[in-house]
């Protein structure tokens, strides 16, 4: 089992695989990061990954959030370096993705 630091953490993209699935490269190693806390749309999975692939060409510096694991995949809130918004908020904001239950206060 790995463990994941409490603290955000700089990373770069290396793909954007799903509207919610992300490849993401450190240093020497590379993991699938699943958006933690939001479902995308039906119907809407095509403009998420559109919207995506441009706010995160390959290389783009984030930051991760860890948020647990499930299935094998780090969940984490995602955001680009130097920007105020994550990608969560992002699409949900852009009416492709929903909040879950799952990180409700």
């Amino acid at each position: 089992m790995l463990a994941w630091p409490a603290t955000a953490w700089a990373a770069e993209v290396l793909q954007v695989r799903e509207p919610d699935l992300l490849l993401i490269g450190d240093h020497n190693r590379t993991y699938s990061v699943r958006l933690a806390c939001i479902a995308p749309v039906a119907g809407e999975e095509t403009a998420a990954l559109k919207l995506l692939r441009a706010k995160l060409p390959r290389r783009q510096r984030v930051n991760l959030m860890p948020m647990g694991s499930r299935d094998g995949l780090l969940l984490a809130r995602v955001r680009p370096l130097g920007q105020e918004q994550d990608l969560n908020d992002l699409l949900i904001t852009a009416g492709l993705a929903q909040a879950t239950e799952t990180c409700q206060p």
